[in-house]
């Protein structure tokens, strides 16, 4: 019973308050490692949950009768949709919302306007969605090296505390090195799920940006294309009238 009570006595409590300031340290940066960690891939789960639905909501747009009526079927599946956000920079352009005298921009064609404005668009909601994911590598990269400098700091701690005892008997060694041991622990337990959400959420940022960047081609093709395309049938039509009444 004895002996089962001195096993029982070296944990992660008896670590804490056998531990120095160093040690101490260690152990709150990780914590507050894996705290953000959390926070953050909680986080970035529901955005992308999120944007998958408003993804789905696309083809609602093509189905509306108008593009103010698409953009608020966008809107509804997502106030905050980044492919309504895309629409609204397209349908803005194309009212030449830009085409101000003295402004730098009414300087560009109104295609290359409406390309400018999607392009810096796409930039911003890339930027956005980016968000957090550095903290995530970094978390991933260095919590398990945070983690082994405290296993090293406690690791020689225990030794010099056995070396002055004069008791290097193995099981007076083995305790203390174990214990010690915990932080290594502690630090891949932060590092790991900071890899795997670094590694999803970056699959699913350039899955997500394909996307967006195929539907800002939809809309600059169908703003410069589409209907001056249909502008010029309508001119067409009345040269092929006369055309074929000259022919009559």
């Amino acid at each position: 019973m004895q002996e089962t009570a001195q096993e029982n006595a070296f944990g992660f409590a008896h670590l804490w308050a056998s531990g120095d300031i160093v040690s101490h340290s260690v152990a709150v940066i990780l914590a507050l490692m894996s705290i953000a960690s959390w926070y953050l891939i909680l986080a970035k789960t529901w955005d992308w949950w999120t944007m998958r639905r408003a993804a789905r909501a696309m083809s609602t747009f093509w189905a509306a009768t108008s593009v103010a009526e698409g953009i608020e079927r966008l809107r509804a599946a997502d106030p905050a949709s980044p492919y309504a956000q895309l629409a609204e920079q397209a349908n803005c352009c194309n009212h030449d919302c830009e085409a101000v005298t003295g402004r730098l921009a009414s300087r560009f064609d109104p295609a290359e306007q409406m390309e400018r404005a999607l392009r810096q668009q796409l930039s911003s909601t890339q930027a956005t969605m980016e968000n957090g994911l550095t903290l995530l590598a970094t978390t991933g990269a260095t919590a398990p090296f945070v983690g082994l400098f405290g296993t090293v700091w406690g690791i020689y701690h225990a030794l010099v505390a056995i070396g002055l005892s004069g008791q290097a008997a193995l099981e007076k060694v083995a305790g203390p090195v174990g214990e010690a041991l915990i932080m290594t622990a502690a630090g891949l337990a932060v590092a790991l799920p900071a890899v795997f959400a670094y590694n999803a959420f970056t699959r699913a940022n350039r899955v997500i940006l394909a996307d967006l960047d195929a539907f800002a081609h939809d809309l600059h093709a169908f703003f410069t294309v589409g209907k001056p395309f249909v502008a010029n049938s309508a001119q067409i039509h009345p040269m092929r009238a006369r055309a074929a009444a000259e022919v009559a």
